[in-house]
């Protein structure tokens, strides 16, 4: 399994993602609110550089049911997992503002690696995955 801008364990999510989940804030935020696209969202939370990944971000965004992004939200708050699993991969970019962890020890590092990599970067991504899959014999 490879994860990228991901995380294997629930102790490397954010503190406050976890504190959130514990008083179940998201109970309280509408659903519609969660969509809001701003400058804020896009260039420091996922990252965007361009106006073409800006605008690929919005529409995104803007394509995402609002009932779905809160339930997938609030598995992400919800989430408890305290074992590694065998065989797994972990890429991860060193900018990463939504899933970042200090404690985390990805196997593969995206040097200024954002959120949104697997679009930015998505030719190193790439190489490593087909690295992955021809050592390890994935099919």
């Amino acid at each position: 399994m490879i994860i990228i801008s991901s995380t294997m364990l629930s102790s490397h999510l954010p503190v406050l993602y976890r504190f959130a989940g514990k008083l179940k804030l998201l109970k309280f935020i509408p659903a519609r609110f969660l969509k809001a696209s701003n400058k804020l969202t896009q260039h420091y939370y996922f990252g965007t550089r361009s106006g073409s990944e800006k605008t690929l971000l919005s529409r995104i965004i803007k394509d995402t049911d609002p009932h779905f992004l809160k339930c997938a939200i609030g598995s992400i708050l919800s989430w408890r997992n305290k074992t590694v699993p065998e065989r797994i991969y972990h890429i991860h970019g060193t900018d990463d503002k939504i899933l970042y962890s200090k404690k985390a020890m990805p196997d593969f590092v995206i040097e200024n690696g954002t959120h949104f990599m697997v679009y930015q970067n998505a030719k190193e991504i790439s190489r490593i995955m087909d690295q992955l899959i021809l050592n390890n014999g994935i099919d």
